[in-house]
């Protein structure tokens, strides 16, 4: 058995996961020695441990863990991963992204992929059907737009996100909505439609806090996997056990 740990900007989801099956997961505010004390009790067969982490690791919890897992795996640009890494600055890549195209790959072995990430920010990653990762893009998410519309005039509202925004804003308020909901739905239409010029066979996993709440509204088959990050991690483990 696993133990599957995803640090991100605003949250921790851990998860447990029997070969490639999730038996349940946690999401935490910050994880303490604690947490992952509770976990290993109750699934006592946990041999091996990934941790991804785009956010700050806590030094007590990574000193616990690698006393726990002599093998543990702190996901990086050195480690090994069961598909060709295009990326040319693997420094800098995120372990999130990086997770997000090995639970691509695990959901749809030998086909285009386009995995859109909408959360705090939006990432764009393509993986082609011979397993070759080509990169991708990152932009401003969602609340990050609304948040940046307030931070830099003087009378722009801070708005939240709501139900589906008309085209043509009515007041201001209306209007940022508009420009930031619709913006957003068009930004993921269009790069949908510019990857599938050349990969008419395209499949697409969208993830993240603003998944659900967009594929609604964008206007293709789109696999909505909240979990990608953490089966991502669970592949790449996985293939280092081997």
């Amino acid at each position: 058995m696993n133990l599957i740990i995803d640090i991100g900007n605003s949250r921790i989801k851990l998860g447990v996961f029997k070969n490639n099956e999730l038996l349940e997961s946690f999401v935490f505010a910050d994880m303490f020695v604690c947490d992952a004390e509770l976990v290993l009790r109750k699934y006592r067969d946990i041999k091996n441990c990934i941790i991804g982490a785009t956010g700050i690791i806590p030094t007590d919890l990574l000193e616990y863990l690698s006393n726990t897992f002599p093998n543990l795996i702190v996901l990086s640009g050195n480690t090994n991963l069961p598909f060709k890494n295009l990326y040319q600055t693997k420094e800098t890549q995120g372990p999130d992204r990086i997770a997000a195209v090995a639970g691509a790959i695990s959901m749809f072995p030998s086909s285009d992929v386009l995995v859109i990430d909408a959360g705090t920010a939006i990432t764009y990653d393509f993986i082609n059907k011979q397993g070759e990762y080509q990169g991708g893009a990152i932009a401003p998410g969602m609340t990050m737009r609304f948040k940046a519309l307030n931070s830099f005039t003087q009378k722009l509202p801070l708005i939240a996100a709501g139900e589906k925004a008309e085209l043509h804003g009515k007041t201001t308020e209306e209007s940022i909505k508009s420009g930031v909901q619709n913006g957003i739905i068009f930004e993921i239409q269009g790069f949908i439609e510019k990857h599938r010029l050349d990969n008419p066979e395209l499949k697409i996993v969208l993830s993240g806090g603003d998944a659900n709440f967009l594929a609604e509204q964008i206007n293709c088959t789109i696999f909505v996997e909240q979990n990608i990050v953490l089966i991502g991690l669970n592949s790449i483990l996985n293939y280092n056990a081997q």
